[in-house]
């Protein structure tokens, strides 16, 4: 069917795309760290896919930025080499604000390169109570924009963005499937009544266990993606928060809904007659499935995570997906959820084989 094809057209796109397309150039950190107020501070900017030594230094910019009234200007800009940039500047001798101390992002904008950013880049802390402040507006505008077919730079994640074509929508299709699953679950039990089971069979010719053999096949192709998803999950946290598992509390609302549906398949398999089996498999499919809203989206928001979507935030907002982003993560949603469809599917195929070959209509 086209739809397998479609599948399988998508997933190579996003394989190729997600691994080959390079990232947009960043500011990986700046040294030193810390400056005071009222002194002259030269500071190394340390770039990731840049590429400084294609401009003259006198086309560079760089700002140290607190909002966007505040703002410094970078001063004596060396390029030392396509990496590295060094720039000096004139800290005032009062902060922006009344307190001990301000953090400060660094902006550079190349004519090739693009605009760069790094949040937090350096903490100024207050030496002297001098004059009244002397922070002046430093306009940060005209920057060149490049707009090409790249991913956005992020701090900490880096090169790890890609997982984002693999890891997210494992979860996608998972949720898919146990739709899928839940609702043959429930038309198992809305014709388990023999004389509607007998009007089904004669309408649609179609047997009461096919529902519960899909219920099946879609609850164990999503327990495969499951797993992947937690897998792909547990190489991005150790990755970017350090470690693989954190105890983080999306990870560990994960671990229990798959646990759930574990037991799912270990009560399918606690019952000789197969029709009694699966009524009850059917009831707790559904409570197993009414489960995942509550421990994946509901409580992980109102506790502390290191995962995205956590706390309120939705994520995939601008801060999380830019456009070429969109033009792999959607397609790799799309591929990944027809393949599954596909796997459910053989997977179904192939248990009605094995129970007309031993007898279980």
């Amino acid at each position: 069917m086209w739809w397998k094809t479609a599948s399988v057209v998508l997933i190579v796109y996003t394989l190729l795309a997600g691994t080959l397309l390079p990232l947009k150039p960043g500011i990986t950190y700046i040294s030193p760290q810390t400056a005071r107020s009222g002194q002259t501070v030269t500071l190394q900017l340390h770039g990731y896919n840049s590429f400084y030594t294609k401009s003259p230094a006198n086309e560079i910019r760089v700002w140290l930025q607190y909002d966007s009234v505040h703002a410094l200007t970078g001063q004596n800009i060396r390029v030392l080499s396509d990496t590295t940039l060094e720039v000096s500047f004139q800290i005032p001798t009062q902060l922006p604000r009344p307190t001990p101390s301000v953090m400060l992002n660094a902006i550079i904008d190349h004519p090739s390169d693009g605009v760069s950013l790094l949040p937090s880049a350096v903490e100024v802390v207050k030496d002297t109570i001098a004059s009244p402040a002397t922070w002046t507006q430093s306009e940060i505008s005209q920057l060149h924009v490049k707009k090409d077919f790249s991913f956005p730079y992020r701090n900490v994640i880096y090169e790890s963005i890609r997982n984002t074509y693999f890891h997210v929508p494992m979860w996608f299709v998972l949720m898919f499937l146990f739709v899928a699953s839940a609702w043959n679950s429930i038309q198992f039990l809305r014709y388990s009544n023999p004389a509607q089971a007998a009007a089904l069979d004669a309408k649609k010719g179609q047997s009461l266990l096919d529902f519960d053999r899909k219920a099946a096949a879609y609850a164990e192709t999503g327990l495969l993606f499951g797993i992947l998803g937690l897998i792909t999950g547990m190489l991005w946290a150790h990755y970017a928060w350090g470690a693989a598992w954190s105890n983080d509390i999306k990870q560990l609302m994960t671990a229990v809904a798959l646990l759930i549906y574990l037991a799912y398949f270990i009560l399918r398999r606690s019952f000789d007659e197969p029709e009694k089996g699966a009524r009850l498999a059917a009831v707790y499919n559904i409570f197993a499935f009414s489960s995942l809203i509550p421990l994946l989206y509901i409580v992980p928001r109102m506790f502390a995570s290191l995962h995205p979507g956590a706390t309120g935030n939705p994520a995939f907002g601008s801060e999380d997906l830019d456009n070429t982003m969109r033009m792999v993560f959607y397609p790799a949603i799309i591929g990944w959820s027809l393949f599954g469809f596909w796997l459910a599917q053989l997977r179904f195929r192939y248990q009605r084989l094995l129970d007309t070959a031993t007898g279980i209509d």
